[in-house]
């Protein structure tokens, strides 16, 4: 059993890596087009590694491999592209924090819960994908997602734009409130 365990995490690991191409880390339009910082998928199973993957200085996307528990409030901070391009030829900016592991199939395999008192979101474009957050999401930045995320918290948005723009799939769900706190 161990060895399935470790195993099935370096196949996550491997397809991570090879899925995730470099991708220049940045704070606006102007550096994304001068920067030289590259980034990958960051796997964290501690709470120290979660914080730093999250920063501004970290990866664009965070995938934890196995539940956290961080007893300060968590801030999801800085813009991040993943390496595509749109059919303009525009980077495309994306922040993703996944709380799963996955097979080569992209079939999720485990879901993981990440508990805090509470998550800022300040990247555009952030998704955080399934499993379970535990606490209190803030959400300041456009376009965010929940993805076969389950919040057993509120959701609040600090501006009628990041609203306007929050995006849930029917498989995502929040046990608390949604609404505008300003």
């Amino acid at each position: 059993m161990k060895r399935n365990v470790i195993l099935g995490m370096l196949l996550v690991l491997a397809i991570l890596i090879s899925g995730c191409t470099q991708a220049p880390a940045t704070t606006d339009k102007k550096d994304a087009e001068t920067t030289d910082v590259v980034t990958t998928a960051s796997l964290v199973n501690t709470g120290d590694a979660f914080i730093k993957a999250i920063s501004k200085d970290g990866t664009w996307i965070i995938a934890t491999l196995g539940d956290l528990k961080i007893d300060s409030d968590l801030v999801l901070d800085g813009t991040f592209v993943n390496g595509k391009k749109d059919d303009a030829g525009n980077d495309i900016v994306q922040r993703k924090i996944g709380l799963y592991t996955q097979d080569d199939a992209r079939n999720v395999t485990a879901r993981f819960t990440l508990t805090a008192p509470k998550i800022t979101i300040n990247s555009p474009k952030a998704s955080i994908e399934h499993g379970t957050f535990v606490g209190d999401v803030y959400v300041t930045a456009t376009d965010f997602q929940l993805k076969d995320q389950k919040i057993e918290g509120n959701l609040y948005f600090t501006n009628p734009e990041a609203q306007a723009t929050f995006k849930m799939d029917a498989t995502s769900s929040v046990t608390g409130v949604q609404e505008l706190k300003q």
